[in-house]
């Protein structure tokens, strides 16, 4: 993988406020190229025509969650090597676990902090060379 840097990054999140919060620190602390979407369903059709650096996928979300949301963007054939961070407030060692055996790269931790949290996803950006999209896969709840 090269040393590319982080430039565009699709923010998949549900709750507005947290959406909003969270465009607003990445675009104006991190100077990043931020789209953000309200639904997995969204993300989904926008990865046909565009695909962002790193995908931001918050983990409860109605409808289509993160892990159902990671599925589908695997399924897709420009979706297969994006990496993607999960944010979240369920943080407890097993389910960290297991959003690394869905695939996330990491995990951003909810409530964040705006100032910080430009820092965090380039830390975890520095993170995709460990990762290999064929170590990991679909995973049912069960």
């Amino acid at each position: 993988m090269s040393d590319k840097p982080l430039e565009k990054i699709m923010l998949i999140e549900d709750e507005e406020d947290i959406r909003t919060v969270a465009l607003m620190a990445l675009e104006t602390v991190g100077g990043f190229q931020v789209e953000a979407l309200a639904s997995g369903e969204a993300a989904l059709t926008r990865l046909e025509e565009a695909v962002p650096d790193l995908i931001i996928l918050d983990y409860m979300m109605p409808g289509m969650d993160g892990a159902r949301t990671l599925a589908a963007i695997r399924a897709l054939p420009n979706g297969t090597s994006v990496p993607v961070v999960f944010l979240t407030a369920r943080v407890q060692a097993r389910e960290i676990e297991r959003y690394r055996r869905l695939g996330a790269i990491d995990v951003l931790v909810k409530p964040f902090d705006p100032m910080r949290l430009a820092d965090q996803v380039r830390d975890a950006w520095s993170k995709r060379h460990a990762w290999n999209p064929t170590d990991h896969g679909p995973e049912s709840d069960g």
